[in-house]
């Protein structure tokens, strides 16, 4: 693999990755755009890897989303199916006395059924 088209892979997989997290917070480009302080038509071509995303508008992303860089990358990276990113993207919308019932609830399940 050439280092050009690396580096679009590289873009395609933040911008995919970021389009990934707008949905599952139910924002559209325009909000979103809009909230990280860059055109609707940029964020478009950052999403379909057109375009490059760059630290100071990946951080402000991140911002909105409630994340750190190592989350986001780790995200990219794991959860094939969606599964992981769904329960993550819930947890963070509850308030935190939701937060501590779903926490209590996950552990008991864990304790039910351990995974061996």
């Amino acid at each position: 693999m050439t280092a050009k088209v690396a580096k679009r892979r590289q873009q395609f997989l933040v911008g995919s990755k970021i389009r990934e997290l707008r949905k599952a917070r139910s924002l559209t480009q325009a909000e979103l755009a809009g909230k990280i302080g860059i055109q609707q038509s940029d964020l478009c071509r950052m999403e379909t890897g057109e375009y490059k995303v760059s630290l100071d508008t990946l951080f402000r992303v991140l911002g909105i989303f409630g994340m750190n860089i190592g989350e986001f990358f780790q995200e990219a990276a794991g959860a094939a199916d969606g599964t992981e990113e769904e329960i993550l993207g819930l947890f963070r919308r509850l308030d935190s006395h939701g937060r501590v019932e779903a926490l209590d609830f996950l552990r008991f399940k864990v304790q039910q059924n351990p995974v061996e």
